[in-house]
Formats: C-alpha cells, sequence, structure tokens
C-alpha cells in the first residue's frame, strides 16, 4: 500500500494549536542558559580559571549543539517531537542541577584550577547536548501542526520567547548575585524543571508527522542551501557582536573596563529588546519567509555598519537595536523557509540540520570575531554588515514544492 501523504488539508490551523506549552518551555530554558553566560566571569575568577578557559566553558554547549542536532531531529522523526522535548527538558534539568551543586561546592572548597575547568566544562556540554532537543523539537512540531502561511509567525512567536529570556535570566541572575554566586543557578534550575512538567501536561500528544515513515535529509540538501546558509550567517554575526562589544566600548569610546561591562551589558539588554518588539512585528505581518530574510538583512546589516561610526556608549546601544531588530526577522524566517521546503516525513531531519548550522554560527563567531578584531576593531562589524547584504542581494531560486 502507498504511504499516505499529509496535504494542506490535515494540518490545523494556527488557532488550533496551543503554542503556550511551547513558548514557556523555550523561555525558561532559554532563561537557565543565559544566567549561566552572564555569571561565568565572576565565578572563573573566584576558581582562578584563566579568560580563555571561561570562554570554552560557554562554547562548548555550542559544538555539541552542532553535533547533536540533527541526531535529535531525526529521532524526533521516529519518535515524535513532544517525546524529545520531554527528553531534552528532562535531561536538561538533570544536568543543570549537576552543575549548580558543583559551582556551589566548588566555590566553598576552591579546587584545583584544572577540576574547576572540567567540571564546568562537563556541566555545560551535557546542558547543551540536551538543549539542542529543545529548539529542533519545538520548530518541527510547528511544521507538523501549523500551515505553511503561518509557520513564519508561529516560530517568530517562539522566537520572541527566546528573546524574553535573554533578557530576564541576566537580569534576575545580576539581581541574586548580590546574595551569591550560587543562588542565581538554584533559582534558575527550577524554570527546566517547570518547562518539563508545562511540556508533560499540557502539550498535545498527537504527532501528525507519524502518518508518514521518517525519511533522512542530506546536509548538503540543495532545498536547504539557502536556509541554512542564512542562520549560519545570523548567528554568527550574532556571535561576533557579543563577543567584541565590551572591547569595542575599550578601546573605540575609551572607556574603563568597568564602564566597558555596563555598555556592554545595556547593549546585550537592548538586543533582547530589540529581539521582542521585531519578532512581534513579524507575528502580525503576512509576509512569505523569504522577504522577511531580506528586509531583515537589510535592517540588521545597516545597525552593524553604523556601529563603524559610533563614538558615545548611546550610539552603540542604537546600533545594536537595529542590528537586533532586524535579526528579528531573519530567525524565525529562515526556520519557516526550510520547512516549507520539505515534505512533512522531513520535518524532524530538516530542522536539526537548521540547528546544526546555528550551531556551527555559535562555534566560529567567537573566534573569528576575535581574530578580525586583534586587525581592527571595527573590521568584525563591517564583516557582519557585508556578509548580511549578501544575504538580503542572493537572488530568488526556483520555488520549491510547498514555498
Amino acid at each position: 500500500m502507498p504511504t499516505p501523504s499529509l496535504t494542506s488539508d490535515d494540518l490545523p490551523s494556527e488557532s488550533t494549536f496551543d503554542l503556550r506549552p511551547l513558548l514557556f518551555a523555550n523561555m525558561a530554558c532559554t532563561m537557565a542558559m543565559m544566567a549561566f553566560v552572564s555569571l561565568i566571569g565572576p565565578i572563573s575568577r573566584v576558581l582562578g580559571l584563566q579568560t580563555w578557559q571561561a570562554g570554552a566553558a560557554v562554547t562548548v554547549s555550542g559544538v555539541l549543539w552542532m553535533i547533536f542536532a540533527r541526531p535529535w531531529g531525526q529521532l524526533s522523526d521516529r519518535l515524535g517531537r513532544r517525546h524529545i522535548l520531554l527528553l531534552g527538558t528532562a535531561g536538561f534539568t538533570l544536568a543543570y542541577w549537576a552543575l549548580c551543586v558543583f559551582i556551589d561546592v566548588s566555590l566553598h572548597l576552591l579546587p584545583s584550577t584544572l577540576l574547576g575547568f572540567i567540571g564546568l566544562m562537563a556541566g555545560r556540554g551535557i546542558i547543551g547536548i540536551f538543549y539542542a532537543a529543545i529548539p529542533v523539537g519545538g520548530n518541527a512540531l510547528i511544521a507538523d501542526h501549523i500551515e505553511p502561511k503561518f509557520r513564519g509567525r508561529a516560530m517568530a512567536s517562539l522566537g520572541a520567547a527566546n528573546a524574553c529570556g535573554l533578557v530576564i535570566g541576566p537580569a534576575i541572575a545580576a539581581l541574586l548575585s548580590r546574595y551569591s554566586l550560587s543562588l542565581p543557578f538554584y533559582a534558575m534550575a527550577v524554570l527546566p524543571l517547570l518547562a518539563f512538567l508545562a511540556l508533560r501536561f499540557k502539550l498535545k500528544g498527537q504527532e501528525l508527522h507519524l502518518k508518514q515513515a521518517p525519511r533522512s535529509v542530506r546536509l548538503n540538501d540543495p532545498r536547504l542551501r539557502r536556509p541554512m546558509a542564512v542562520a549560519f550567517v545570523a548567528m554568527l554575526c550574532v556571535s561576533i557582536a557579543q563577543i567584541t562589544v565590551g572591547f569595542y566600548a575599550i578601546d573605540r569610546l575609551g572607556m574603563s573596563p568597568t564602564d566597558a561591562a555596563q555598555t556592554a551589558g545595556i547593549a546585550l539588554t537592548m538586543v533582547g529588546l530589540a529581539l521582542i518588539c521585531s519578532q512581534l512585528i513579524v507575528r502580525q505581518l503576512a509576509w512569505p519567509p523569504l522577504r522577511l530574510i531580506r528586509v531583515g538583512a537589510v535592517i540588521a546589516g545597516t545597525g552593524f555598519a553604523g556601529s563603524l561610526f559610533a563614538d558615545t556608549s548611546w550610539g552603540l546601544w542604537l546600533c545594536f537595536f537595529v542590528s537586533a531588530g532586524g535579526m528579528g526577522w531573519i530567525f524565525p524566517s529562515f526556520a519557516a523557509l526550510a520547512a516549507n521546503a520539505v515534505e512533512a516525513s522531513e520535518q524532524g531531519a530538516t530542522a536539526g540540520s537548521i540547528g546544526a548550522a546555528q550551531g556551527f554560527g555559535v562555534v566560529i563567531g567567537p573566534l573569528a570575531g576575535t581574530l578580525i578584531y586583534a586587525l581592527d576593531p571595527r573590521l568584525p562589524y563591517l564583516v557582519a554588515a557585508g556578509l548580511l547584504l549578501l544575504v538580503a542581494a542572493w537572488p530568488a531560486a526556483k520555488p520549491y514544492k510547498m514555498r
């Protein structure tokens, strides 16, 4: 008997699928992830770690996200999206609690530098493995349940939830760190547990994609070349900006390290606010993904180009806000573009491929940004602007099925 295929009539409309459990889970896990990033500097100083060791503890999660995104996506095609989301949040919760205990004990006992480094790397790495399942499963679930014309809007809602976590997580960590460096971790460790419970009891178990046998998707599949390239460039540019903004404030704006840290923190907060605002705007638009990518790339590229001429903290904050505003149009759109290019039986593997491209950008961005910055502080922003303008100018290809 032939394998039945899903048609647009099989897909529920946007209003019949409840995104709220998925949105909450993504926001909660992002808050927990970003709390670690915001506190790694003070923790590394207490434990006697060098700067590169702190950077490695942050980067390892991106490496493992890149490696495990595709296996998680393929596994979701076989076992179901909900099952993978539950596995991801459960593993995230256990790993985060283990890291909390290790950090708390280490801050009191002050172990050797090597032991502290190994513990942070192992904890952060295991968290990265399980975290990779969450965006992959979420994007595939949206592709299963939302009609193609509504997918960009749904993924923008998911992006706005992540952006809320990006802003709120570091803010809460900073507030609680006044009492102890361990307290923020214990507070944040509750969040992935709540995410697991929300998905367990509120997310419907219907798996529409199981009507078809799962099909693998090659990493170099021509249908995914554009969305994967855009995903890589977007994460590369964001990572470059994150790693260089503090140095830029010192070298170009002439600030002290303390003032530069405050300026960088406000700039990254502006990034989160701009992502929320822009993705809420995308939520209201009915534009196709490719148009959103092009317009967003022009806006983001303009913001990065403006950073070349910023000579005050306010100017830098404004440029970062504009750049992130454009990125907010790009992030949900490349995921929607990829989902619309493939069949229902390929959504999990496709989401994994996009996740791998994003993870690769997270890995390459900090290294490339610091190397380029050494040549000229303005060069990373010039490179980011150039890449985004190339994305905007990329000519349209022959439309794929379901696009």
